[in-house]
Parts: structure tokens; C-alpha cells; sequence
């Protein structure tokens, strides 16, 4: 049995989560409460680096979202969501990483804003701002006439960008003028899968209090 520890509003545990659902995979949810949780004993035993998400496969404790990915991807090759050319691997490789490495910190800049909370250095977010259209130059170049990144299939490239590109515009980044981003992300978000793990406004208001309640 399949038991995922997550928490529904982080990007990282959601492209697990999506990953789960467009393999159809039974899974049991478990989340996990960044609140003090992921540093009790029973969750350190999991990740004694109290990060999430992990990935329980009976007694096999996978960390880290893309080694996740990968390993739901050799374990459950049906639907393939990796593709077998060399141009189109590294097209998948290059949007996974830039995503993670370039394109989530930035936009974590804006994270009291998109929050509604008081705080932010202008000079930071003015480079956040260019990394983060840098970033969308680049994706919306990698994109061609596929209606997905490498395939006219859903992908591990699309889920892992997909968890962090639609959410831009909270943050006040338009993507007008990225038409082919734009039109990504409508195919994205009209995916029950999307659907499924969207944030409720519950959940962001939780996580608020949260974070208003660090930065005290």
C-alpha cells in the first residue's frame, strides 16, 4: 500500500499527489502539519531531514519529490510519463530543475504579499521579478505545436512546472504575454487531477495564520 505524507498547500507534495492520481495508483493520504509535526520522532523516522513529502511503499521510504517521481515512474510505467527520446529526456530534466532550482525560490520572494501579509525587500523582489520572467522566456520557448511539454501526453515535465507556473498570477505575475505558458496552464488546470489538489481557501487561510505566526 501507497501512504504519502504531504501537506496540500506545497508545491512539492502536490506533484507527488497529482503524480498518484493520473496513475490511478490507490494511495492513503497522510498530512502533515508544518506547524511542529514534521519534527516529531514517528515523522523523523520517515525523513530525518523533516521534509516533505514522503512516499511509504510497505517498508520503503522514498524523500525527495523528483526521486519520487522517478521511482512511481519505473514502478508504475502505465500511464509512461517519461519519454524515451534523448532531446525530449533532457527537455524534461531541463524544466524540472529550472523549475525547482530557479523559478520556485523566486516566486517564494512574493510569499507575504500573495499572503496578504506586511513585509518584502524591494530590491529582492525586483530580481525575483526578472528571474521569474527569465524563467517563463525560457519555458515558453521549450514549448512547441504539443499541447504538453516533449508530448501530447501529460508528463513528469508538466507536473512538476505545473505545480508552480499557474500559481504566478497570485503573486502578480500576468502571463499574457507567454501565450503558450498561458494556454498550458488552462489545459493544466482543467485536469480533475489539478482539480483535485487545488488549495481551498481553507487551507490558505490556515497556512496564513501559520506563517503570520512565525514572522511575529
Amino acid at each position: 500500500m501507497l501512504t504519502l505524507y504531504h501537506t496540500p498547500i506545497s508545491p512539492n507534495s502536490r506533484r507527488v499527489w497529482i503524480t498518484l492520481l493520473e496513475k490511478g495508483l490507490d494511495f492513503e493520504l497522510i498530512e502533515v502539519k508544518l506547524d511542529g509535526e514534521q519534527f516529531k520522532p514517528e515523522f523523523l523516522a520517515l525523513n530525518p531531514f523533516h521534509h516533505i513529502p514522503v512516499l511509504v511503499d510497505d517498508d520503503f521510504n522514498v524523500v525527495e519529490s523528483l526521486a519520487i517521481l522517478d521511482y512511481l515512474e519505473a514502478k508504475y510505467p502505465t500511464p509512461a510519463m517519461l519519454p524515451k527520446d534523448a532531446k525530449d529526456l533532457a527537455i524534461v530534466r531541463m524544466v524540472q530543475l529550472v523549475s525547482i532550482n530557479e523559478l520556485l525560490p523566486a516566486a517564494t520572494t512574493f510569499l507575504p504579499q500573495m499572503l496578504g501579509l506586511p513585509g518584502g525587500d524591494p530590491e529582492k523582489m525586483e530580481k525575483a521579478q526578472q528571474k521569474i520572467a527569465k524563467v517563463l522566456k525560457f519555458l515558453e520557448n521549450l514549448l512547441d505545436d504539443r499541447p504538453y511539454f516533449v508530448s501530447h501526453n501529460l508528463t513528469l515535465t508538466d507536473i512538476v512546472a505545473g505545480t508552480i507556473v499557474p500559481v504566478l498570477p497570485s503573486i502578480g505575475v500576468a502571463l499574457g504575454e507567454y501565450p503558450k505558458i498561458n494556454a498550458w496552464c488552462d489545459r493544466l488546470m482543467a485536469r480533475p487531477s489539478w482539480q483535485t489538489t487545488q488549495a481551498t481557501p481553507e487551507r490558505m487561510a490556515a497556512f496564513k495564520s501559520m506563517i503570520a505566526a512565525r514572522m511575529s
